[in-house]
């Protein structure tokens, strides 16, 4: 669900923005430091997630957990009176990510990206055993379980009604949670079968027959050879008819 991964994550920068982390900092990259680093950064997003669950994500099916990395032992960084956590352009608390820890007050400014893991655990469906592509799902290839949503960038499938009667997009392991990315709806027509071709304009409608040049399933774009030799691209519907609008 894109919509959900930029949403949580919207709402984690805004969240962020409020909570500020100021200490005095030695130089050098001892453990010392660098332990201190990490205990700012980590208060840091776990004030923005506590802050971001007081609101909208309580009623998300989601638990958010953080882990934070660390930083390269060969830095060095110059003493430093206020040290500024922020999320970096372009980035998001989602999965696999970054923060960055900027020197606002000090003698040598420094700016350093550490390393975050921010998890989405929920409910999804996991397979319980091995699919080939092709085959086609039932309630008995997976069983509800918790999963992390943001351990990949594709979107996880919530309903059993958006997988069940889908088909295979590739081989499948068990112990996969389902994605958007690994299922496709069963092919309805193979290369080379005869297809029913309905071209619609502004209050007309034109309907023909022609050869499919590629498997079609409902809601892709196929190749269709009219019996005129002509090539046209329409999109199956339903009903396995190719429909081209003018």
């Amino acid at each position: 669900m894109p919509e959900l991964t930029a949403f949580v994550s919207s709402r984690f920068a805004r969240a962020a923005a409020r909570v500020a982390a100021c200490v005095v900092l030695g130089g050098g990259m001892t453990a010392a430091l660098a332990q201190d680093l990490t205990e700012i950064s980590n208060q840091w997003l776990q004030g923005a997630l506590s802050a971001n669950t007081q609101n909208e994500t309580q009623s998300m099916p989601l638990r958010m957990e953080v882990q934070v990395g660390k930083l390269d032992p060969r830095l060095n960084l110059a003493p430093c009176q206020r040290v500024e956590p922020y999320l970096p352009s372009g980035s998001k608390l989602w999965g696999r990510t970054r923060i960055g820890l900027r020197c606002v007050e000090g003698a040598r400014p420094w700016n350093v990206f550490l390393p975050v893991t921010v998890k989405a655990l929920g409910s999804a469906w996991v397979l319980t055993s091995n699919v080939n592509m092709g085959e086609m799902l039932t309630h008995d290839h997976a069983m509800e379980s918790e999963v992390d949503w943001a351990e990949s960038p594709h979107s996880i499938i919530a309903l059993p009604d958006d997988w069940v009667g889908q088909t295979a997009a590739r081989n499948l392991t068990a112990g996969m949670a389902l994605r958007q990315t690994m299922v496709k709806a069963p092919q309805i027509f193979k290369p080379g079968t005869g297809v029913k071709v309905s071209v619609q304009g502004g209050g007309f409608t034109v309907v023909s027959s022609g050869k499919a040049l590629e498997g079609g399933s409902a809601g892709q774009n196929v190749r269709v050879r009219m019996d005129n030799g002509r090539t046209i691209i329409g999109v199956v519907n339903q009903q396995g008819e190719v429909v081209v609008a003018q």
